[in-house]
């Protein structure tokens, strides 16, 4: 079940969720929470739906289909918050992956109003918080003074506190243009996944990676096996992605589904065998 925002672009939100789900093989409840304004470069507005509406498209549902896992995106309102939280409570036995965009879009108050919900209600109920390393630095280490910057571990540790068994810190930049990708619990580093760093601007990776990795799950995988499927999922992903429109590159979520150029190369005709088949 995906509780998330519709997003016109198709870049991310629910579209980006539906598309992801089905693409690695399960089926999604994809309950909408609000609307995006935006295109493929910027966010401009968001209208959240009444927590009601929220409520009682999921409960509908979930009084007819066993969910395997909860995944949470951005739900746009600490009063939307507070109902998914709620309704989490309620399906304990159920895993939850949350995911954290980066806000910087929004209002300030709005964003430290949401941000402080999501910390008090929606994190004791979260077993796999995912986010940027960036994004979770400054939300839940906002008074970090090291030289250094934390690594997933700190972050982990600190996302613990609030009732996080597990972290997936994402983008910590490493040299040479690469990237590392860890998930960690406060106690350990349980997997690690290294990429190169891509030189595009891509709308909508996090919500790719969070609802393969919530998919992955519900069909079986173990924590650390799903985590590093979805990373290379979501990789293959921003390898194919496209630019629909004229801002950012948005994730081919069905890359695999693409006819495979060498294979259509190979079984051309060439001219001479076409008319020879003409003759005949």
């Amino acid at each position: 079940m995906c509780f998330n925002a519709s997003d016109p672009s198709g870049a991310g939100g629910l579209a980006g969720d539906v598309t992801a789900i089905a693409s690695v093989g399960a089926h999604a409840l994809s309950v909408v929470t609000g609307a995006y304004a935006r295109d493929t470069a910027e966010i401009f507005e968001h209208f959240a739906f009444d927590e009601e509406v929220v409520a009682e498209q999921a409960r509908a549902i979930l009084e007819d289909v066993p969910v395997q896992v909860i995944k949470v995106g951005f739900v746009g309102s600490p009063e939307n918050i507070s109902t998914v939280a709620g309704i989490a409570a309620d399906y304990a036995d159920v895993p939850l992956v949350a995911y954290m965009p980066n806000l910087s879009w929004w209002d300030e108050g709005q964003i430290d109003l949401y941000l402080d919900a999501f910390r008090e209600l929606m994190l004791p109920q979260t077993t796999v918080l995912v986010g940027n390393h960036s994004t979770l630095w400054r939300w839940l280490l906002p008074d970090w003074s090291s030289e250094r910057s934390p690594t997933a571990r700190d972050i982990a540790k600190a996302a613990g506190q609030l009732g996080v068994p597990y972290t997936l810190v994402t983008g910590i930049p490493l040299p040479e243009q690469f990237v590392d990708n860890v998930l960690a619990s406060p106690q350990a580093v349980l997997s690690s996944s290294k990429f190169e760093r891509f030189e595009a601007v891509f709308s909508g990776a996090g919500d790719t990676l969070s609802a393969a990795l919530a998919a992955l799950i519900a069909s079986g995988s173990d924590l650390a096996a799903a985590t590093t499927e979805a990373l290379g999922y979501l990789d293959r992903c921003l390898d194919a992605g496209f630019r629909p429109g004229m801002g950012n590159v948005v994730p081919d979520r069905l890359f695999w589904a693409q006819p495979d150029a060498d294979a259509d190369a190979e079984g051309e005709l060439t001219e001479a065998e076409l008319q020879a088949m003409t003759k005949h």
